[in-house]
């Protein structure tokens, strides 16, 4: 039975779910956020899915860079599957900016997570929402 690691129930809210993942938004404001679940049970590694979800997984991260990037216009979306602290597989999709406070380095460790307030992270949360539906989320 699929369950999401606590520590990514604890740092994300919901935003919808895709066919294969679950789409999360990070709860830090410092950059556009978003991180896929594949939900599968034990799953730790890439290389862990059948082929058919290895190419929906890459998919699903170019339909949620797409939203990303018409959302926000980015100069970068990063994507990054690392799992070094959290060992469920689960993928990053952060929209860059030249401005941004750790440009050009990576964002793991670079300023204290900053919370979103309730109203800003909703309202977010249904921008994103619509657009992936736009993109073909279900």
């Amino acid at each position: 039975m699929f369950t999401l690691h606590p520590v990514i129930t604890h740092d994300t809210v919901e935003i919808t779910r895709l066919a294969l993942c679950r789409v999360l938004l990070m709860d830090d404001r410092s950059w556009p956020w978003l991180i896929l679940v594949p939900a599968q049970p034990d799953l730790r590694e890439l290389y862990e899915l059948e082929p058919a979800d290895r190419a929906t997984l890459m998919e699903e991260i170019a339909q949620v860079s797409t939203a990303l990037r018409d959302l926000y216009q980015p100069h970068k979306i990063n994507v990054a599957a690392l799992g070094n602290n959290v060992d469920q597989l689960h993928v990053h999709v952060i929209a860059r900016f030249r401005h941004d406070p750790a440009w050009p380095r990576p964002v793991w460790g670079m300023l204290p997570r900053e919370l979103y307030e309730p109203h800003e992270r909703d309202t977010l949360v249904r921008a994103l929402r619509d657009a992936l539906t736009r993109g073909g989320a279900e």
